[in-house]
């Protein structure tokens, strides 16, 4: 399957109420351009369907191993790895696995198949719900999105997006006027300090933030920054983000999102590690306080 015909998607998650406005359904389409040391999906990065090792389920009779061709993996220590540059599929580890601690981190879906799993929580979108399409960055799989959008228009499902923006500006501009909601990130200013925390420089997503604020979709957009000690989280950094952003629109709605402790968790299952050193806790009351007046002194009048 191709990404013009079918989507790669890595989890869905329904009765979302983070994602937008109301009860939402939302769609972790994979893959994603930047490399955020603290990416609170990992597991959505990777462009490919990768299998992923579950240790709980694992019995280790190492079945897998004598199943695997040539390249596809190694046991090394107490679990499989499984190579990165192998070109054929995973399905005979899966097979061989008799306790099932091998599976695929993903699954393709065709427009029609998506809907159908959409449409389950359709009861839910009457007080102002729908479907959220975040990742990974869902933007890398436009060709699926604008088959599957018009579907939801259709059957009158709103539908919103969660976007870093590090994609062309001709993918903003054909896909983003399908959507009722528009969420999308501005993380650090800097470009120095942002190619070192993303690896990847903020120009294309500046330019596409200015065109957003500058269109007619605008009033459809949320701005988003979220809070990583060491990174985003300062100050300076909020006010020089909201001082920008006011600069292209005096009322862009802007929102801090503050830090979450749980992400850590899930690099293990994805095989990597995680980029924020030490251990944080969410910021407190007061502490959030005083980045929201970074963005108020700054000219946000519209502040979440």
């Amino acid at each position: 399957m191709t990404a013009s015909d079918s989507g790669l998607v890595f989890d869905i998650q329904r009765f979302a109420l983070q994602d937008g406005e109301g009860i939402r359904t939302t769609v972790f389409l994979k893959g994603c351009p930047l490399r955020c040391r603290w990416c609170q999906n990992p597991e959505g990065l990777n462009r490919k369907q990768r299998p992923v090792w579950i240790a709980s389920r694992c019995i280790g009779c190492r079945r897998c191993e004598q199943a695997a061709e040539s390249g596809q993996m190694a046991w090394t220590g107490e679990r499989p790895q499984f190579s990165e540059v192998y070109d054929g599929g995973f399905q005979n580890l899966i097979d061989a696995c008799p306790s099932g601690a091998i599976r695929y981190d993903s699954r393709w879906y065709t427009p029609a198949q998506l809907l159908e799993r959409i449409l389950e929580d359709k009861v839910f979108y009457r007080q102002g719900g729908g479907v959220t399409f975040s990742g990974g960055e869902p933007l890398l799989q436009a060709g699926f999105l604008k088959q599957v959008l018009p579907l939801c228009r259709k059957n009158q499902i709103p539908a919103a997006i969660e976007t870093a923006l590090d994609v062309p500006l001709e993918t903003v501009q054909e896909i983003l006027p399908q959507l009722d909601q528009i969420y999308a990130d501005m993380k650090i200013f800097d470009p120095a300090l942002h190619r070192a925390c993303t690896g990847a420089d903020p120009g294309r997503i500046r330019e596409n933030i200015r065109w957003l604020l500058k269109s007619p979709l605008k009033s459809r957009v949320t701005i988003r920054t979220p809070l990583i000690p060491g990174m985003t989280a300062s100050p300076e950094n909020i006010a020089a983000i909201a001082g920008y952003l006011v600069s292209l629109d005096p009322d862009v709605q802007y929102e801090l999102l503050n830090y979450n402790p749980l992400a850590p968790a899930k690099y293990p299952l994805a095989g990597l590690e995680y980029g924020v050193p030490g251990q944080h806790p969410k910021y407190t009351p007061r502490e959030m306080e005083v980045f929201r007046k970074a963005a108020e002194n700054a000219g946000v009048r519209r502040l979440r």
